[in-house]
């Protein structure tokens, strides 16, 4: 959450060094080309193969989009995706621990080990914005079809590294780095303000990758993980918007 506070906070920034733009456009009465600039948090469920491993989790990170006089939509965004919910938890280190389901550490005693959730995805996106149920026609309906890349992984933290069998590349037998090739659909309201105080986005989003391991061997396993495999995941996001905006068109009279 620390990379997102300062994405908003250079965001409040820019709003208060940009000047003079409200007084060269009006948003309430003409679409107007404006730069986007957001950082958005969401909510995500896995499908797939990927729900045989994750549960539910939390994604934060940033975006552009460019939206032209004609409400065409283009950008790029990326997502940094956290979660607790690690289903294979149980299994992962069954080889190197105790009957009481302990390993143990360099001194004898054990290890406090911690499993969490990671991935990212990035995301080259074009799309539409459709003027309804909008206070002007630079806001209302939209939907991006993006393509790019999606990647996600066990993050596995070992106290003060005091279990050797966790250390450096050992670490990388167990936490499943998967990665490959996705498309992402995203379909919702995007709101921006006559007066530019409040400006946002909400919406469905739905992303498919077709990944592999990217590991060599999997320790648990005792072997390598050669299965392709289908993820997805689903959810919410809400994002807050910084919009710079371009002049409005002229009008020309002809006599």
């Amino acid at each position: 959450m620390k990379k997102l506070y300062i994405i908003v906070a250079i965001s409040s920034l820019i709003i208060w060094v940009t000047p003079g733009i409200k007084a060269q456009v009006s948003v309430q009465d003409s679409v107007i080309s404006s730069s986007l600039i957001y950082a958005a948090v969401g909510l995500q469920f896995p499908g797939g193969d990927m729900a045989d491993r994750y549960g539910i989790s939390f994604s934060v990170g940033p975006g552009y989009l460019y939206k032209t006089s004609r409400n065409w939509l283009f950008g790029v965004e990326a997502n940094f995706f956290f979660g607790d919910d690690v289903k294979i938890a149980d299994s992962l280190f069954k080889n190197i621990m105790t009957s009481n389901d302990f390993i143990i550490d360099g001194n004898g005693e054990g290890s406090i080990i911690g499993i969490t959730q990671r991935g990212f995805s990035a995301w080259g996106k074009v799309g539409k914005l459709f003027p309804v149920l909008s206070p002007n026609p630079n806001s209302g309906l939209f939907f991006t079809l993006g393509a790019g890349y999606l990647s996600h992984n066990i993050s596995i933290s070992n106290l003060d590294n005091s279990a050797p069998q966790l250390d450096g590349d050992y670490r990388k037998g167990y936490d499943r780095l998967t990665a490959g090739p996705a498309v992402n659909l995203n379909i919702g309201y995007l709101y921006l303000s006559n007066h530019r105080l409040f400006n946002f986005m909400i919406g469905f989003e739905l992303s498919q990758a077709w990944t592999k391991s990217l590991r060599d061997y999997d320790f648990d396993l005792m072997k390598a993980d050669n299965q392709s495999r289908s993820d997805l995941l689903t959810g919410f996001k809400i994002g807050w918007i910084i919009p710079l905006y371009g002049r409005a068109p002229k009008e020309y009279y002809f006599y």
